[in-house]
């Protein structure tokens, strides 16, 4: 049988068995010598992964292999810096979700994500949670992150999941998607989804006082299919569709991925005369450089340095950019 892999945990898997959206998820298991085949990946099966699966007497699944992946979000694991950790496959688009105010996130971190996501052809969004704590000065910085980030070629929401401002237009970007939502612990990841999806109801957590770092609520990463109009149940791993209806908006099957919140975010094989092809501003004006195989610091006659003297590349993604290449060559 095949199936869609909805939450991983540890090494037990939720499938759902394909076209049965309203159906319960099969527990399954990996076939144990499938670790076994080279793979450097912590996690050989991730969410998002339609797998061929056999169900045993006892109502459990194996697991005998992982179809081909259109694509992928991975990430340098935390502890095993020799391996890699896949946060979802098989999506549509990557929503990286921020905040400026309690906790602030960097544009660094930001910036790590859209190169991963460029790297992996997903296209990628930035959703600014919390609005409603912006005081003058943090509204500036926002305008100025939207106008850096819009410029090169993204697009960018402002929200808050706590008053419901601002949801429509990112409700419509999920429509008839599957969209993998990311950020740090304490962004309000869960609180925006909850906001997005009624009837989800994932648990939410607090940002320390002391600290503004987040806590953790999400452990595993996990699939939902939303029903029509984010308004007609909610399907998870746990069960069928609270409607019995498949999740689906105009006809399209929608769904989104929550994942842990992430402390940081480890790139994982990018060359440095490669990484500038994965900033689309950058991108542009490649064929201008003098140099096939500029890395745009040292070299002469660079035309992303012209741009960026000229104003029409951002001088703070640039610096990130600088910032990625500098950790690739040490190794970090």
């Amino acid at each position: 049988m095949n199936g869609l892999v909805m939450r991983t945990t540890g090494s037990w898997y939720k499938v759902l068995p394909e076209g049965e959206a309203a159906a319960p998820t099969v527990d399954c298991r990996l076939r144990g010598n499938y670790r076994l085949r080279g793979n450097k990946q912590t996690n050989p099966v991730a969410v998002g992964d339609w797998v061929e699966y056999a169900v045993q007497d006892d109502g459990t699944g194996v697991i005998a292999e992982v179809c081909d992946r259109r694509n992928y979000i991975v990430r340098r694991a935390t502890k095993l810096s020799k391996q890699t950790h896949v946060i979802a496959a098989n999506v549509d688009r990557l929503c990286i979700v921020a905040t400026l105010a309690f906790p602030r996130t960097s544009t660094g971190f930001i910036d790590r994500l859209l190169v991963t996501a460029e790297a992996y052809r997903v296209p990628a969004c930035i959703v600014f949670n919390k609005i409603d704590l912006h005081d003058d000065e943090v509204s500036a910085l926002y305008e100025g992150v939207r106008a850096m980030y819009e410029g090169a070629g993204y697009a960018v929401y402002g929200v808050s999941a706590l008053r419901g401002e601002g949801l429509e237009p990112v409700r419509s970007m999920m429509a008839g998607q599957t969209t993998l939502f990311c950020g740090h612990s304490g962004v309000g990841k869960s609180a925006l989804l909850n906001a997005l999806v009624p009837g989800l109801e994932l648990r939410v957590g607090e940002v320390s006082d002391w600290s503004l770092k987040g806590k953790h609520t999400t452990t595993f990463a996990e699939m939902y299919g939303v029903g029509d109009g984010f308004g007609g149940g909610v399907s998870g791993a746990e069960g069928s569709a609270s409607s019995g209806r498949t999740g689906t908006v105009g006809g399209q099957p929608t769904f989104i991925i929550d994942t842990p919140g992430i402390k940081e975010f480890g790139m994982v094989d990018f060359k440095p005369e490669e990484l500038s092809h994965f900033f689309p501003e950058m991108r542009a004006v490649l064929p201008q450089c003098h140099f096939a195989n500029c890395t745009h610091r040292h070299e002469p006659r660079c035309a992303v340095k012209e741009a960026v003297e000229r104003g029409e590349i951002s001088t703070e993604r640039y610096a990130n950019y600088l910032g990625i290449i500098d950790q690739i060559e040490s190794g970090e």
